[in-house]
């Protein structure tokens, strides 16, 4: 599984890494977490507002930072 994380690396950015790492983790996956710092390739994800939540090509969440509990269903 490769997690995107899209964002400049602002606090909710680096939030939502950590947290999509610890969801992640806790489910047991094998995962790949790759932050996607450039505008014009976070706009090439559809994503207009970070951060955002990329997993396998599929957005999943943006423009806030989803609970870990959150993101354990949105990586299920």
């Amino acid at each position: 599984m490769i997690i995107e994380v899209l964002g400049t690396g602002c606090t909710k950015c680096k939030l939502l890494a950590e947290r999509a790492e610890e969801a992640a983790r806790g489910l047991g996956l094998d995962y790949a977490l790759v932050k996607v710092t450039e505008y014009p390739d976070i706009v090439a994800r559809g994503v207009m507002t970070t951060p955002g939540l990329v997993v396998d090509g599929v957005v999943k969440a943006q423009g806030h930072v989803p609970t870990v509990a959150a993101l354990k269903e949105l990586l299920r």
